[in-house]
């Protein structure tokens, strides 16, 4: 939830940094007739780095359960490698700058650094209460902040519920 809010809010700055600056895009976008807005800075390069720091943060302080250094490079190569690739390709498909896409992805690093820590040591607090608010049960938003590794976890609840379920139907098929 909260890496959406941020998301929503990086594309706001974008929008009114784009709306300020208003740096044309290259010659060739204008041949696609493909480009209605500004291209200064990149909002899919913004994304993107967003993302993967976000997503990088996320899997270094050990959400998601992957705790061994060898797993985390491997989690962390394909938001990276996609990251890079989106910038490539802006200014491969003549959409952007070299200097628009390495303006949306600092500003994507920044932001996605910047949400995180707010997330992470201002709005932490707040979880247990959003999840306890009539918002938080209507939506079924759960606090997984205090689960160390909540891929295992989720993996032995569902296994146990499983279980549990199995052992109630051969019960009620005893009683019959």
């Amino acid at each position: 939830m909260f890496f959406a809010i941020g998301l929503i809010i990086s594309q706001f700055i974008n929008e009114l940094i784009k709306k300020s600056v208003q740096q044309a895009r290259p010659e060739t976008c204008a041949l696609l007739e493909m480009c209605d807005s500004h291209g200064w800075p990149s909002s899919h390069s913004q994304y993107m780095f967003f993302f993967a720091v976000y997503y990088s943060l996320l899997t270094c302080k050990g959400i998601g359960g992957i705790w061994k250094v060898k797993a985390k490079g491997a989690a962390l190569f394909l938001p990276w490698s996609l990251a890079l690739l989106t910038m490539y390709s802006r200014v491969y498909l003549g959409y952007h700058t070299v200097a628009q896409v390495f303006a949306g992805a600092a500003l994507g690093i920044f932001l996605g650094w910047a949400w995180f820590w707010v997330v992470n040591s201002k709005l932490f607090g707040y979880f247990p209460l959003i999840e306890e608010s009539p918002f938080g049960r209507f939506f079924y938003v759960k606090d997984t902040s205090h689960i160390s590794d909540v891929l295992k976890f989720e993996y032995d609840n569902a296994r146990a519920a499983r279980s549990n379920m199995a052992a109630r139907k051969a019960m009620a098929s005893k009683s019959n």
